[in-house]
This record gives structure tokens, C-alpha cells and sequence, in this order.
């Protein structure tokens, strides 16, 4: 299986972006980090999706899918209530949801057979390494935003309708879990 096939597989969630050029980008900017990480595609599927939880069970993928269907979710129901007085770019939104933490592997390192934090990943979190494997594919500014701005970073500036809700989502599967 292709790098591209095996990226498609764990996230079948990019099918839902319209835009065949972003989707593709979107793909693309998966495959380099994971090529350029100490991390396979099938890790993902079972290491845990933060460092900062002691004993954490729930996967990088089980969070990163749940924080994308509840950012759809949230957006489909504000579109719903709101009609006209909302416009929301879900292409934009489902990107970035996918996206936001795909700097996440550049902070990783197997030490001892123990996944830890690297120093590259200890001094450039992963907001910062995420819009920079955004940009080196050309993605869009406003989906580069929503990876800048998903996390506490984010709460300095003036986050996107799209931002708002991919944060929200995220720490909606996030907060739980933190003991």
C-alpha cells in the first residue's frame, strides 16, 4: 500500500472535502509529516493522543477523528439555526480539523522504545510546525489560521468562525480526559 493510500485509509475524512486541490494538499501535507516522523501511519492508530495524560487510552486518531465529526457537527447545526447569518466554508473547516495537529509528529521521538517529547518538539509546539507543513503545501491562509489559532496560542488573536468551532471541538475531546 502507497504512503498516499495508507494516509486515505486512517483518514477517510478527507473524501469529505469538496475541492479536489485542497484535498490533495491536504493529503499531501499528511504524507510528508509522517514521513518525516518517527511515526508510521499505523502508529497513530495506537499511540495516545497527548503526552500531557497520564495513563491516556484514547488514541492520536480516535480524538483527531472525533474532534473533525464534532467540528462538522457544530458547523452543520449552526448553518441549520443561523440560515443566512453564518457562512461557513466547510471545506476550509474539515481541512484544518484534519490538519491541526499534524505538527503533532514533528514534536515526537522513541527513546528507549518510549514515545516522548523531542527537543525540537519541547521548543516549537505543534501550532507553530503545523502552519509551517501548511504552508510548504500551499494551503490556504484560512485553513493555516485555524492550525495556528486551534490551540491556547490561539487565544491571543481573533480566531475565524471556522477556528472558533475546530478549537471548540478539539477541546471538547481534549478537557475530558485531562485528570
Amino acid at each position: 500500500m502507497s504512503n498516499r493510500e495508507k494516509i486515505l485509509e486512517i483518514w477517510p475524512e478527507i473524501d469529505w472535502i469538496k475541492n479536489d486541490e485542497l484535498k490533495n494538499k491536504v493529503t499531501d501535507a499528511w504524507g510528508w509529516a509522517i514521513e518525516n516522523s518517527v511515526l508510521s501511519a499505523d502508529d497513530l492508530m495506537e499511540i495516545p493522543f497527548s503526552l500531557l495524560i497520564k495513563n491516556c487510552n484514547i488514541t492520536f486518531m480516535n480524538h483527531k477523528r472525533t474532534c473533525v465529526h464534532l467540528a462538522v457537527d457544530i458547523a452543520k447545526r449552526m448553518q441549520e439555526n443561523f440560515n443566512d447569518e453564518i457562512q461557513i466554508d466547510m471545506d476550509i473547516l474539515i481541512a484544518g480539523a484534519i490538519l491541526i495537529d499534524v505538527g503533532k509528529l514533528m514534536e515526537y521521538e522513541i527513546v528507549d522504545g518510549k514515545l516522548t517529547t523531542s527537543d525540537y518538539g519541547s521548543k516549537v509546539r505543534h501550532p507553530f510546525s503545523g502552519v509551517a507543513i501548511a504552508a510548504r503545501f500551499d494551503l490556504p491562509v484560512d485553513v493555516q489560521h485555524i492550525i495556528g489559532t486551534h490551540s491556547k496560542e490561539g487565544d491571543l488573536g481573533k480566531r475565524t468562525v471556522e477556528s472558533i468551532i475546530v478549537h471548540h471541538a478539539d477541546f471538547a475531546s481534549f478537557e475530558p480526559f485531562k485528570k
